[in-house]
This record gives structure tokens, C-alpha cells and sequence, in this order.
């Protein structure tokens, strides 16, 4: 593909060349190098005119300041148009201020980024009352891809017959495990979650499930603490699950907490590779790559 270019930062080099290799385009890594004094120096060597920047933003306060400053040197380097793919896009829970005085972080990552890229692809944000991407980044094209049918290709490569249940841990999850489950065909509910701290969760099931004997899947877009996968796996097992294994998108969680999660009942937590984690079981070059391919012919 002419006039393209992949560039990656460190952390995401792996990611990259999995990218490349699926796109059948260069790759050219971001050096980036800190002072005794915590500051940092980018360098960017190489661009192209359409130069795609690949940063996963886990970890986003680590992060952000060296992505802005990645994307000027690429734009110094001679990028006309820097696409930021940004498998898992950080800040996107805080969407409006619940107490005088919180920042609205979703705002403020938009102001962010905004001037320095010119378009956007993520995997499955987290979006909660702003429903969609463009709405987050109105000044901006922006995509949101989503990680159903990867996922859904464990779920159909597992499957040996029997009872099995998809469950979403929460009504925010709802439409996500709807999606999954039309695409492999399998029946799905949806638990009650009410939150009781930052850790801490209650969950209940909805009225007449029946689980006994079920084998279940337990899938949620982002794994953080944890909290959420544990409760709802306790209360799927006391109703007689007798198997449950979760799914995600983003695992962002500690070996604590998959100890927990293991403990709590869930026998393998796997996810996509948007994270570089121990949990990635599949990786997303392919959907990422098949959206860019439409984004640079558009």
C-alpha cells in the first residue's frame, strides 16, 4: 500500500507487526527515551503521508503526554494524515460530573487528542450515557470497532453441545453480549448489578433462571478489578452453574486480582490482545486491519 506507514510505540510493538504483517505494510517503531527527571524524548523516524499511530492507552497517565509528543514528530517528519489506532481508548467512563468539581474526563481526552490526529479507531469503548464515538470526538472521524465476532470464534471453536448460557454481568453490557450471542446462536441473560463501592458489587439474576447444569460465559468489554466478574461468577455458581469461564475485550486486572476472580469460580478468564496481558487469547490485527484497509481506500 503506497504512502502508508505503520508506526508504533514501544509497548505496542508486538501489536504492531501483527498489524503490519496482516496489512502487508511497513512498521516503523517510535524510540522513546526518559530523562533522570521524568521527562521524555520522542523520536520518530520515519512517516508517510497517511501514517497510521499505534498506542494502546491503558495505563493513560504513563502515556498521553509521549503520544502527543509522537504525533508532532511524525507530523514534522511529513504526516498529512495521522490516524490514531488505539485499541482500548482510556477515560471514556467519566462522562459528565456527578459532584461540583469532577472533571469530565471524556471531554477533556477529546481536547486532547483532537488537534494532533486526524482520525480515530478504537475496539469497544467504554461508553456509558454518550452512546456513541462520534459524539466523543465530534471534530474528528472516529470508528468504533467491535470484538463480538473474535470472541465469538472461541465461544464456536469450544462448543461440544450441551447447556450453554451467555450471561452480560450488567445492563451496560447488554448490547455487546446480545450481539455475541446472535453470532454464535446460543441463549443469553442479563444480571442486575448495583455498585456498593470501587471493588465492591452486587449482582443478582433475573427472575426464573434457571442455571442448573449450565456451562456459562460469562463476558464483559472491560475486566478492570475484577469485582464485577467475581460476584456475578459466586451467584451463577450458587444457582448450580456447574462451569463458568468468562470473556473480554480489555483485561486490565492484576495477577491479584485473577487470583480472586479464579477463586470467586471462574475457571479461565481469556481475552483479546487490545492489552498486552497473560489472559490474550486472540488477537484483533485482522478486525483492525480490515477497517483500515476500508479507511485509506475511503
Amino acid at each position: 500500500m503506497k504512502d502508508v506507514l505503520l508506526t508504533a510505540m514501544p509497548q505496542d510493538i508486538k501489536q504492531a507487526e501483527r498489524l503490519a504483517s496482516a496489512m502487508h505494510i511497513d512498521m516503523a517503531p517510535i524510540n522513546v527515551d526518559i530523562f533522570p527527571d521524568q521527562e521524555t524524548k520522542v523520536q520518530a523516524k520515519h512517516a508517510a503521508r497517511k501514517t497510521l499511530l499505534l498506542c494502546s492507552l491503558d495505563r493513560p497517565n504513563e502515556k498521553l503526554i509521549t503520544l502527543v509528543l509522537a504525533a508532532s514528530a511524525l507530523r514534522d517528519l511529513g504526516a498529512e494524515e495521522i490516524t490514531l489506532v488505539a485499541p482500548y481508548l482510556c477515560y471514556m467512563r467519566q462522562d459528565k460530573a456527578f459532584h461540583k468539581g469532577e472533571a469530565i474526563s471524556q471531554q477533556v481526552l477529546a481536547k486532547i487528542l483532537t488537534p494532533w490526529i486526524d482520525k480515530l479507531i478504537t475496539v469497544d469503548p467504554h461508553l456509558h450515557r454518550v452512546k456513541t464515538l462520534n459524539a466523543v470526538f465530534p471534530d474528528i472521524p472516529s470508528r468504533s470497532l467491535s470484538a463480538a465476532s473474535p470472541l465469538a470464534s472461541l465461544v464456536k471453536k469450544d462448543y461440544i453441545g450441551g447447556n450453554v448460557l451467555l450471561v452480560g454481568p450488567d445492563e451496560e453490557a447488554r448490547a455487546w453480549t446480545a450481539a455475541l450471542a446472535e453470532k454464535v446462536q446460543l441463549p443469553y441473560i442479563v444480571l442486575t448489578k448495583e455498585r456498593i463501592g470501587d471493588r465492591a458489587v452486587r449482582v443478582n439474576l433475573p427472575k426464573d433462571s434457571s442455571l442448573k447444569g449450565m456451562r456459562v460465559y460469562l463476558l464483559d468489554d472491560v475486566v478492570s478489578s475484577g469485582a464485577t466478574l467475581a460476584a456475578s461468577a459466586r451467584l451463577l455458581k450458587n444457582a448450580g452453574a456447574n462451569h463458568v469461564e468468562a470473556l473480554t475485550v480489555h483485561a486490565l486486572c492484576t495477577d491479584d486480582d485473577l487470583r480472586q476472580i479464579k477463586a470467586a469460580g471462574v475457571s479461565r478468564l481469556r481475552s483479546t490482545d487490545t492489552v498486552p496481558h497473560k489472559t490474550n487469547a486472540i488477537s484483533i490485527a485482522p478486525l483492525l486491519a480490515e477497517a483500515l484497509f476500508k479507511e485509506l481506500n475511503e
